[in-house]
């Protein structure tokens, strides 16, 4: 486990990283062009940065962000 403090401005650039991040991986999900395989690690890799965003977002920021399983097939 890894501690780290921030301050309020550095919070705010964290949050907003994360937001664009996950918009950008919801995005690719959509796509049809990409394969199955490709799909699956962008949702890993989406499960992560959700959970980081979890840490510093409030329960009706989150459930922007919360994945559904159309996304999966």
């Amino acid at each position: 486990m890894l501690g780290i403090l921030f301050n309020d401005r550095e919070t705010q650039e964290i949050d907003y990283l994360l937001r664009k991040e996950l918009d950008e991986m919801l995005l690719d999900l959509r796509d049809m062009k990409l394969d199955r395989q490709m799909k699956a690690a962008i949702e890993a890799r989406y499960k992560v940065i959700f959970r980081m965003y979890a840490r510093l977002a409030s329960p009706k920021q989150l459930s922007k962000y919360a994945i559904t399983r159309k996304y999966s097939k």
